[in-house]
């Protein structure tokens, strides 16, 4: 039988701990519905009521300790080789087993600059040091952060087909809105359409319904999270979009340029921004491959666009997709405090990014655009077929 996502993603933290020297990994949860770690959906998929720990062990044990009446729906799921049901409470159960399995290291999820790994509560943490206290493990508890990184970064083929699945959809709806949008619409209308067509194409939202699309009619609009107004789209200006769909629990996340008018009307202002925007992603695209920093893919753009005499753009050039439009995990960003060390993560192969930015012209308004990559042995393969001239509706 071939195996599912959760059971693949499971064997591959299995893995990591080998690869990471990690004696032992625990997931340590309650009321999934309420306060979800992150981490779930890739290796269980389903949500437990009761205090629950999910135990990876570096020799190849799967131990799930859960309530009497969880157990039921993990074990079809067939990712643990062992599960161990209570009743009245986990403390002694949890105790047993670490000391049955010694770790000398037990990765938790915490983390102060990848919110993807930071799923351990506060409350939990405090619960769990109790449940330890005067064992061992009280001091050998350390940030599971590495191997989340890793976990979440490293795609499965499975997981790439989906994602590309994702983007061909993106794409097919940003193909069908060309041939909608017109001068005189709002930007809810278009939105709208939008809407429509994810129902025709049996995809959901890749972030909030409330800005996805984002749809920017007009030189006097700001990108950034905002839903759409009624701003109407006129004649000689440019419409941009920032849209993503999630396909089979995977996302895209794709930034458009239009143009009202001809290509000869474009003005030149506008095309030149157009084409920086353009080349620093080629520019970044070329550079990026396994072993750089994310903050040396970022630099790499940043300066090509500030060479051309533009302010550098304020965010960072690419962050990883997966399950989520932002997936966490290492970011090609700029060294701000903002961003924490995952600028200085290194780049993997298999790990999918995002590539964009945005330069502003003096009566236009913001040119962005944003592709999506993945990254091979060597450099990396486009998922969205750039688009390399602004799309003209005359």
């Amino acid at each position: 039988m071939k195996a599912t996502l959760i059971q693949e993603k499971s064997q591959q933290a299995s893995d990591l701990l080998k690869e990471l020297d990690l004696d032992a990994w625990m997931i340590w949860v309650r009321e999934t519905k309420l306060m979800a770690d992150p981490v779930l959906t890739l290796v269980l998929g389903v949500d437990l009521v009761w205090e629950s720990a999910l135990i990876f062990s570096k020799t190849g044990e799967r131990i799930a300790i859960v309530g009497n009446l969880d157990a039921a729906g993990i074990e079809p799921l067939k990712v643990f080789h062992e599960i161990i049901p209570y009743t009245k409470s986990i403390r002694e159960t949890l105790r047993l087993t670490l000391d049955k399995l010694n770790p000398k290291t037990l990765g938790v999820n915490f983390s102060r600059d990848d919110v993807a790994a930071d799923g351990l509560t506060y409350g939990m943490y405090n619960l769990l040091i109790e449940y330890l206290r005067g064992t061992p493990y009280e001091k050998r508890i350390t940030s599971a952060e590495p191997l989340l990184i890793k976990l979440r970064g490293r795609k499965t083929a499975e997981e790439l087909r989906r994602i590309q699945k994702a983007v061909t959809l993106t794409e097919k709806i940003y193909q069908e809105a060309q041939k909608f949008v017109r001068v005189g619409q709002t930007e809810l209308e278009i939105y709208h359409f939008f809407h429509e067509r994810m129902k025709e194409h049996d995809v959901t939202f890749a972030w909030g319904f409330d800005h996805n699309p984002a749809v920017d009619a007009g030189p006097n609009k700001q990108f950034g999270h905002a839903g759409p107004t009624n701003n109407k789209t006129k004649l000689g200006h440019l419409l941009h979009f920032d849209f993503g769909v999630r396909y089979q629990g995977y996302c895209s996340d794709l930034q458009r340029m239009f143009f009202f008018g001809s290509p000869r009307d474009i003005p030149e202002v506008v095309q030149v921004a157009f084409e920086t925007v353009r080349d620093a992603i080629k520019q970044a695209s070329k550079f990026i491959r396994p072993g750089v920093r994310g903050f040396e893919v970022d630099t790499v753009a940043r300066d090509f666009v500030q060479d051309q005499g533009y302010e550098e753009y304020q965010h960072a050039l690419g962050h990883q997709i997966g399950q989520e439009a932002h997936d966490g995990g290492t970011l090609l960003g700029p060294l701000w405090d903002r961003y924490g060390s995952s600028p200085k993560g290194f780049v993997e192969s298999g790990h999918v990014f995002t590539l964009e930015l945005y330069v502003t012209t003096k009566d236009y308004g913001q040119v962005s655009l944003e592709e999506n990559i993945v990254v091979t042995k060597n450099g990396c393969r486009f998922l969205s077929t750039p688009q390399t001239e602004l799309i003209c509706i005359e």
